[in-house]
Order: structure tokens, then C-alpha cells, then sequence
């Protein structure tokens, strides 16, 4: 594998500013030529480098310092001459990449070289050419080289690489806790620090322990003395009780270790307390750390929608590592929005088209989720309700939809990097109320209405053709309907097939071009929201066909099974969900009183006592506990 680097856009400005690049061609082509040339470089193979002192001392403090500071006098540098530097332990190719960079910020990388490369570069103090070496490294981080990769940063005191691969470590753990022989090799300070990190990213805490397994299967003898260390850093508290008694409580390491006794049976104690737990209790019940959840490296923004007669413009976001969803105050001050489509580029959210159920919108808005500032950005062609958007190689599809007056087959598609929106090729069929998704760089579209019936009709386009192919019918008729995209599949669910709202769903694989019905959900909906997120399709919100409902819930693809999930704060329709992944300030999204996660759990099942009681009445306590 190998990257051939120019320079990057500030880089290139930067050049351009001082001096052209033409000249510094010239300048190159001077240097082999060995014209004007008023020093050597002289390397320890023999290799002889003809250079302007000039060019290498403004590339690197450390040519300027050898060219402009009287040298100590050494046998090896006498023997250069006076116009000559010796320079040991640096080979040929990478002083030639040297070099190239500092004529013209050109340098070949590859895995071959870009560990030598780097620390060269180190060495010389030439920055640019180091975070070149960092782009790289990172772009080709994979679970099989991410710990060499983040120890090497380490061994450098290059925080930067060091946390880049540091954080790719703790979003891909689960993966590379399984396939990863690097990861059992780390010493016991560098193994602990990442699997105590708040941010590792496990939907359970089994792979934790699993992984600290392997790290003490790995050398026994040395090892097993960390065991009560190991066990403080899993958060014991959120294993199952069945997985703990039989897999932690009675492993030969922990039964042979005495000091882990107490912590075993803090978590005991912990564990089965949950299951008899004291509702009426009257103290506070704190969340130990031993079941304080960890913080998502993802999280689903809900927004707009339209509920209780009226769009709305409230946002949510969906804290799974906690089950809670958090409420976002800023919202669109250009209003709500309803059946409007969404897609995520980076660490914004864009909004596209919709209702206020008065106005039918061609405008588009952008969320951005670190400075939560919202602006507008340029308008479509079309005015689309009802619209289906997708995004596709850092392009936005958006599809169909509803003027007020007619049904779309129209499409058109916006690059962020021009705020420039370009009608594309139109699908085959008129389609509002559809749903689309991007899989292997195609765009696929389903159902939808065609201001006649609803469809069972799909479509994909090929952006490389630029040209729409009309796949074989789902099963179903289906609008209001929301599709995904998710290992290779195109999973469609819900929707609205002419009589009645669906709990149905389907899958179609693109390989066989045939559609598999999966497992219905508990709750039928059209128009929610539909995003995936640790390897769930969760379904939120919607329109059950007598009224609109808050209730989530998530499909697991493995067990072709649906499980509930916390249900959002508000009942809406017509919204928007997306996942955004690795905010920054993922803090500002996520539920804030993670110590007071048991209590909120005693509350519920306090509330809920009050269900079957003929003494109590469920709307006084609710009320009460919203005054609280």
C-alpha cells in the first residue's frame, strides 16, 4: 500500500504565497544538476546529496542549525570539507524523501518507509513533513495495527498519533478485543487504561472481561497479580447476574486472588438488590461505579416532526449507554419543521425541505452539532415535502416528494463544498412518502405514494451512471415507510400500505435481488424515524393509525428479534432521526445525572407499584414527580 502526498490546501497557499511552485521545480532541477548548489549531505552508505543550504534551512531547524552554527571540529566532517555535512543514521531513500519534501512538499509514503520516515522527520524537526506522516498512519488504522500504530506514537511523544490511535482503539474495541493479538501484548498500565477509559465503546460489559481474560491467559504467572485491578476497571455492576456468577465470581483467577473477595461481593450485593429492590425506600439511591454506564462514541438526533396537531422543532438526542433521551435546546430559530428529510456530513446535521403546515419548503438548514449553530444554506429547486434524502460519498440525494401540488419524480443533489444544489437524473416512478439509504456508493429508494396509491415499487441509482434501475417489487405496499441500509442488506420497515399501519418488515439482499420478510414490530407506525446504531435498527416514534406515539424500539438482525427500548419524551410523527459519530462534545448530548440512574430506575418501578393499587392515582404521582 502506498499514498503519494502533495501538499494540502493551506500548505499549497502557503507556497504560493511566497513563491511559486514553478520556481521551486526550477530549484529542484538545479539540485540534481548540481547547480548553485553550496552544500553536500553525506551519508554513512557514501550516498552524496547536492543541496541549497538555504531551501533546507528554512524547511528544518535542524538543517539551519548544522548550516549556520560552527560545527566541532570531527574527523568525519573535516573529511567532508568545508561545503560537506555528515549525517548519521539516516538512509538513503528516506534523506531523498527529505529533500523532495523540502523542494516541494512532495514525499512518497507507504508502510514501508513511514515509521523511518517519521522519526526522521522527528529528528530534522520538519512539522509538515510529521503530520503528513500522521495523516497517513491514521487513514490506514485498522484493528490488526491500531495499538503498534498508537504505542509508536507514544514512543515518539506524538500525542497526536498517540491519541488518534488511542481513540480508534476505544471506538473498535469490540472488534479488536476478538481479533487483535496486539491488544494482549500491552503491559498491564497501557492494557488498564483502555479498558477503564469512560469512552470504550462496548454495549456490554461481558467483552470487557472477555478481553481481560485473554490479556491474563496470555502470561498467567506475571499477570494474574493485577486481577483486582482488572475487576475495579469493568464495570461489574452492568454484567448480567448469570454472566457474573459463572463466568467472574468463580474464575480461578479471581478465586484465587483474596483481595478481589470484597469487590465480588460488592457486586453480589449490588446485582441481586436490583432485583428485589426496596421501592418505597425513602434515601436516594446513588448509581455506584461499578454500574456507572460508559459514554456513547454515537448518538440519535430526533428533530422536528409534527405531534399534538402542529410541527414541532423539538430536538432529542438518544443516550444508549444510559437508555435515556436528553432533551437539546437549540433548535432551528427559522421554526419547526415536518416530513422533511435529514442527512449527516461530518459533525452536521442538514435539514431538507418539509411542512409548518401552512408553507411547503424548498429551504434547507444545518445543525451543527459542536458549535450548535444553526444556518441556512442554499435553497432547492423544488419545494419537497414528504422527501427522501440520502447521502452518498459526502453528496446529499434529495428525492421526490410533494410541492403541494404534485407529486416528484424529481431529484437533485447538494455538494457541501459548494453550497450548490444540481438536478440529477429523475427516478422512474412519482414518489413522496418514500424512504432512501445509501449502500456500497448506489442510492436505493422505496415505496412511497404516488398521489394514486402506495408502492411497492423500488429503484437504485448508480451515481457513476447516473442512471436509475428499477429493482424487483417489495412485498408489500408500503408509504410512510422508513428504510436503512446495514451489513450489506436493505432493511424496509413500517410504512402505511393503503388499509392500515404496518408492524411488518423486510430485507432485500442486492447480491440475490430478493426481498425476505423479517420479524414485526411490537408497535405498527408510519412516518418515524428509523437509524442504527450498536448494530440495532432502532424504529422511533410515529403514527400507529389512531395516534401518534413516542414508543422506541430495536431490531436485532442476529436473533431476528425486536426489543423495547425507553420511550422519547414527547408523541410526534413525520420526524427525522441520525446518527452523529464522535462529537467532540459528546457530553452535550448524553444524560447528564448518570449518578442518579437508579434512582430514576426505583422511581419508575415505585410509579409503576401505583398501577394496580386502588388507593393511588398514576396521573397524581406522575404530576408529583414532575414538580420534583
Amino acid at each position: 500500500m502506498s499514498l503519494f502526498l502533495l501538499e494540502n490546501e493551506e500548505e499549497e497557499e502557503e507556497l504560493k504565497s511566497c513563491i511559486s511552485r514553478e520556481s521551486m521545480r526550477q530549484l529542484y532541477e538545479m539540485r540534481h544538476n548540481n547547480i548553485l548548489c553550496d552544500a553536500v549531505i553525506k551519508l554513512q552508505d557514501n550516498t552524496n546529496f547536492n543541496v541549497h543550504r538555504n531551501i533546507l534551512g528554512a524547511c528544518s531547524p535542524f538543517f539551519r542549525a548544522l548550516f549556520t552554527t560552527p560545527l566541532n571540529k570531527s574527523n568525519d566532517n573535516e573529511a567532508a570539507g568545508d561545503s560537506g555535512i555528515v549525517i548519521k543514521g539516516i538512509r538513503a531513500p528516506i534523506m531523498e524523501q527529505i529533500i523532495n519534501y523540502a523542494y516541494l512538499r512532495e514525499c512518497q509514503i507507504d508502510v514501508t518507509n513511514v515509521h523511518e520516515l517519521f522519526t526522521c522527520a522527528d529528528y530534522c524537526g520538519i512539522l509538515g513533513l510529521m503530520q503528513r506522516c500522521i495523516d497517513f498512519l491514521t487513514k490506514i488504522l485498522m484493528p490488526k495495527n491500531c495499538i503498534g500504530i498508537m504505542l509508536f506514537g507514544k514512543a515518539l511523544a506524538c500525542e497526536k498519533l498517540y491519541q488518534n490511535a488511542r481513540m480508534y482503539v476505544l471506538r473498535n474495541f469490540v472488534e479488536i478485543s476478538s481479533e487483535s493479538d496486539e491488544i494482549i501484548q500491552l503491559q498491564f498500565e497501557e492494557f488498564i487504561n483502555v479498558i477503564a477509559d469512560e469512552l470504550l465503546n462496548v454495549k456490554d460489559e461481558e467483552t470487557v472481561w472477555d478481553c481481560c481474560l485473554r490479556w491474563l491467559d496470555h502470561n498467567p504467572q506475571e499477570r494474574q497479580r493485577h486481577v483486582t485491578q482488572l475487576l475495579r476497571a469493568v464495570r461489574l455492576g452492568l454484567l448480567n447476574t448469570n454472566y457474573f456468577n459463572e463466568r467472574v465470581k468463580d474464575n480461578p483467577y479471581v478465586v484465587a486472588n483474596e483481595e478481589a473477595k470484597p469487590i465480588i461481593i460488592e457486586t453480589l450485593t449490588f446485582l441481586y438488590d436490583l432485583d428485589v429492590m426496596n421501592t418505597d425506600a425513602s434515601d436516594e439511591v446513588r448509581t455506584p461505579a461499578i454500574a456507572m454506564p460508559r459514554l456513547p462514541h454515537e448518538v440519535i438526533f430526533a428533530i422536528g416532526g409534527w405531534s399534538e396537531g402542529a410541527p414541532q422543532s423539538f430536538i432529542e438526542t438518544y443516550d444508549t449507554r444510559a437508555d435515556r433521551w436528553v432533551r437539546v435546546y437549540e433548535e432551528d430559530p427559522a421554526g419547526p419543521r415536518a416530513y422533511h428529510g435529514t442527512a449527516v456530513i461530518g459533525f452536521k446535521i442538514y435539514c431538507i425541505g418539509g411542512f409548518d403546515g401552512i408553507e411547503y419548503f424548498n429551504t434547507c438548514r444545518c445543525f451543527d452539532g459542536v458549535t450548535k449553530e444553526w444556518h441556512e444554506i442554499a435553497p432547492m429547486h423544488c419545494k419537497r415535502c414528504y422527501v427522501s434524502v440520502a447521502t452518498c460519498d459526502n453528496f446529499i440525494y434529495a428525492m421526490g416528494g410533494y410541492d403541494g401540488s404534485n407529486r416528484q419524480n424529481t431529484v437533485e443533489r447538494y455538494d457541501v463544498r459548494t453550497n450548490q444544489w444540481t438536478m440529477m437524473p429523475p427516478m422512474h416512478a412519482q414518489r413522496s412518502d418514500a424512504s432512501a439509504c445509501c449502500l456500497d456508493g448506489k442510492i436505493y429508494i422505496t415505496g412511497g405514494f404516488n398521489g394514486q396509491e402506495c408502492l411497492n415499487t423500488s429503484e437504485v441509482l448508480d451515481p457513476a451512471t447516473n442512471l436509475w434501475t428499477v429493482l424487483p417489487p417489495m412485498l408489500q405496499r408500503r408509504s410512510g415507510v422508513s428504510c436503512v441500509a446495514h451489513r450489506g442488506k436493505i432493511y424496509v420497515i413500517g410504512g402505511f400500505n393503503g388499509l392500515s399501519r404496518m408492524k411488518s418488515g423486510e430485507r432485500f439482499d442486492p447480491e440475490t435481488g430478493t426481498w425476505t420478510q423479517i420479524r414485526e414490530m411490537y408497535h405498527a407506525r408510519s412516518n418515524f424515524g428509523l437509524e442504527i446504531i450498536d448494530d440495532m435498527i432502532f424504529a422511533i416514534g410515529g403514527f400507529n393509525g389512531v395516534v401518534t406515539i413516542s414508543h422506541a424500539e430495536c431490531y436485532v438482525p442476529e436473533t431476528n428479534e425486536w426489543l423495547e427500548a425507553t420511550d422519547m419524551s414527547i408523541i410526534r410523527s413525520a420526524l427525522t432521526a441520525n446518527v452523529v459519530y464522535g462529537l467532540p462534545n459528546v457530553r452535550d448530548y448524553i444524560h447528564k445525572n448518570r449518578d442518579k440512574l437508579m434512582e430514576e430506575r426505583r422511581q419508575r418501578i415505585f410509579a409503576n407499584s401505583y398501577t394496580n393499587s386502588d388507593f393511588f392515582d398514576l396521573d397524581d404521582v406522575v404530576e408529583e414527580n414532575e414538580e420534583e
